[in-house]
Parts: C-alpha cells; structure tokens; sequence
C-alpha cells in the first residue's frame, strides 16, 4: 500500500467513539433522509410562514470530517426561516462517530440535497431554489454538492438532481490535494481542481487571518470560477481567524457574515426584500 493509504487507515484506526447526535433540534422537525448500515441519518427542518413554494437552505455543520454538532447553524438557519425560507440543519457521517471517510460524508450531502428537492412538494419548497451552505468541512461539502456528480450513494434515485442552485460557503475547504483523511485521493474530492463551467452562483465568507484553510486558497477559487463564466462573490474579513462566523465567538462578524448571506440571496430572488433585516 502507498504511503497514503496507509495514513488513512491509521487514522480510521483511531476513530474514537462519541456519542450520537441530538435526535432533535430545538426548533426543528426531524426526518430520517437516509439509512447507511445501522446508521439512521437525520436533517431537522425549520419551516417558514411564509407561503410556499420557498427557497431553502440547508447547512453542513464543520468539524474536519472528524467531528461536529448538526445544531452549528441553527441561529442562522432560525434566521432564514424568520426571512422566508425553509432552513434545514443536516446530519452526515463523521469519522469520530461512524468511523467513515469525507468520502462518505460527500455522498450523504448529496443524498439530503436529493431528499429535499424529491419532498419539495410537502416541505413547500421550490425544488428550483435550494442553497447548500456550510463551514469549514461543511462548506466542503456543500461546495463538492454542486462540483462533482460521481458520488452518490449507490442505488439512489438520480434522477432527482442533488445539485443546489446557490452556494453560501463559510471559511470552506476547497483543497484537500494534501489532507491525510482523503488517503491517495485527494485532488479527486478537491472542488479546488474540478471546477467547471455552469457551477451556480457561489459567496465565500472567509477570515483573512485564517490559519486552517488560507485565504489564498478560496482566492483562487473565486478566481477560477468567474474565469470560467461562473458568478462568486469573496468577502474577506480583516483579522478573522477559522471559524470566525459562529456566534459567541465574535457576535459582530456572526452578524456581519449573516447578513452579508441575507444580501447575496435576496438579490438572487431567494429572500423578499425588505427594508431592513434584523440579525439577532
């Protein structure tokens, strides 16, 4: 075996128990999207007053494919629903907990996007409308959603799409060419290296001072992809380091990362426009 794959397995090796995520989340309905050996996967829905057919959006917790709480994004997804969307917080497998890859991690993102495009009808969404978003690993996710179309879960329905019509992307991982947990395939799950013309419209939220995913590298990505006739929009934060946007950490850029998202899908038709938006 390489070197890589090796590593790779040194690393599931040491996949530790923790313990399972929350059956709910306040706020939310919980429905099973997927079943993955014994594993029941859950995505928790915020509905909207507003009437249907809505927008949505669905988050992809961070934690390095290693880990992760699915409630991350709940105040943001409170928010959007509060606006006129319908926000959904996605569970996926994580090594820590299923001792799987990002690999399969890449497959259950896709498998929740296809869920809720193939229940649009009575979760009042417009299946024409729906944003992956996500932080870190989860914006990888979400990202690698709208780049790749070669893996999904075997025996899925593709006829549904799993492809999401916005992207909102909070400090992703776009480069995993050199990242262990990938073993030897790591420019094969690297957005980074397969973009492509006719990817939807993309914003980048990211911290100029990040030290986990280089502000060089979603640089280059913006770059790439308007290159290529895409639209994508980069917002830098001047001293914001990984993980900048989460609330609690520095309540001002939580605000100013949600609301720059509120902006970027109101003028995609996604949010009504208002007058002003409140970000609690």
């Amino acid at each position: 075996m390489t070197i890589a794959i090796l590593l790779l397995v040194s690393v599931l090796s040491q996949a530790v128990s923790a313990p399972p995520q929350a059956a709910t989340v306040e706020g939310g309905t919980a429905h099973i999207y997927k079943t993955a050996g014994k594993n029941q996967l859950r995505l928790h829905v915020f509905q909207t007053k507003a009437t249907g057919p809505n927008a949505a959006i669905l988050f992809f917790f961070g934690g390095a494919w290693m880990q992760g709480d699915v409630a991350q994004f709940a105040p943001q997804a409170r928010h959007f629903a509060q606006r006129g969307m319908v926000a959904v917080l996605v569970d996926y497998r994580v090594l820590n907990r299923h001792g799987t890859t990002p690999f399969d991690a890449m497959a259950d993102a896709r498998s929740a996007l296809r869920w809720v495009r193939a229940h649009a009808t009575e979760l009042r969404i417009d299946p024409n409308r729906i944003v992956a978003a996500g932080g870190s690993s989860g914006g990888h996710l979400a990202l690698s959603a709208a780049v790749f179309d070669a893996f999904d879960e075997p025996g899925e329905d593709t006829k549904v799409s799993a492809t999401p019509n916005a992207l909102v992307l909070f400090n992703p991982a776009v480069d995993t060419s050199r990242n262990r947990l990938f073993g030897d395939r790591g420019r094969d799950g690297s957005p980074l290296h397969h973009l492509r013309a006719g990817l939807p419209p993309m914003l980048i939220l990211h911290g100029k001072a990040d030290m986990t995913v280089p502000y060089s590298d979603v640089d280059r990505v913006c770059t790439d992809d308007k290159a290529l006739g895409n639209q994508c929009r980069l917002v830098g934060y001047e001293g914001a380091a990984h993980g900048f946007f989460n609330p609690g950490r520095d309540q001002k850029w939580y605000r100013e990362t949600l609301l720059e998202a509120d902006r970027f899908l109101t003028a995609l038709g996604y949010l009504p426009e208002t007058a002003g938006t409140r970000i609690r």
